[in-house]
């Protein structure tokens, strides 16, 4: 017996979880003066349903770093990556300075994220991204955003409500011939939850948006152009915040495309693997 449950948490995918940070705080009544890093639990959950098992991954550096320990040895070790939600991108990521101090963002963990979506990439691995996520990869890979929709696009959806939170939802239109829209087939319109007041402004070139915002044209998700490289894919809303048999739109297929792309990448590297 406990052979064959080794055999089964082997055959588990491992999908690295980036980390939010919430940097020290003497006014904090909990781990006062201490810097905590964590993941929201949905996230995880959403990732766990299929049977993948989930890993936070804690950055590595800093004044205190002990050991070896590296962002290149947890992109060797696990099979995917995952870039979930949180604080804005520092404005500085992308050549600009911040146009309101509230939109300064957290540079501490721009740089960790860059650092991990570097690692994982140049081992191949397969990475997806959430809301930040999304715009985190748009800006590691040379796009820029807008630091905020409603006052660099005029007449602009909402698309964070403070109040609604995860129940503010719009009409998002899929790019008709996109592999989201393949995953997807005869859906052109598909409704969503929209949780951020950044967005991304120009696309990196190494992407294409597959997805748009009906209201006002905004980027709600995109995809690596070249096949030949390695898996890259985001979404600007949050799957996780989804419920079964509501109207919004079923992310089972995304994860799947996902972690069948992982799972394909970790077949292609077993040892076993046909020559």
């Amino acid at each position: 017996m406990r052979t064959a449950a080794m055999s089964t948490v082997h055959s588990r995918l491992k999908i690295g979880l980036s980390a939010c940070f919430s940097h020290a705080d003497p006014a904090r009544s909990l781990f006062t003066g201490k810097t905590l890093q964590y993941v929201e639990q949905s996230i995880a959950h959403w990732l766990m349903s299929t049977g993948a098992m989930v890993v936070m991954v804690p950055c590595p550096t800093g004044s205190t770093q002990r050991g070896d320990v590296t962002y290149e040895h947890y992109a060797q070790w696990l099979d995917g990556l995952v870039m979930h939600g949180g604080a804005d991108v520092w404005p500085g990521s992308y050549g600009e300075e911040p146009l309101h101090e509230n939109w300064a963002g957290d540079r501490i963990r721009d740089e960790y994220d860059k650092a991990l979506v570097a690692a994982f990439e140049a081992v191949g691995k397969p990475i997806f991204g959430v809301c930040r996520g999304l715009q985190l990869l748009n800006v590691a890979f040379g796009g820029t955003l807008y630091q905020d929709i409603n006052t660099q696009v005029p007449d602009s959806f909402v698309h964070r409500d403070a109040v609604t939170y995860d129940l503010n939802y719009h009409s998002v239109n899929i790019l008709q011939g996109s592999r989201l829209s393949r995953l997807y087939p005869g859906v052109e319109r598909v409704r969503v939850n929209s949780i951020h007041h950044q967005a991304i402004k120009r696309l990196a070139d190494a992407f294409e948006a597959e997805a748009f915002s009906v209201s006002d044209g905004i980027i709600e998700a995109i995809r690596r152009k070249d096949p030949a490289k390695s898996y890259v894919a985001a979404v600007q809303w949050h799957p996780e915040f989804h419920q079964p048999g509501s109207d919004t739109i079923d992310d089972a297929a995304m994860l799947k495309d996902f972690l069948d792309a992982v799972a394909a990448r970790r077949a292609a590297n077993s040892p076993f693997a046909k020559s």
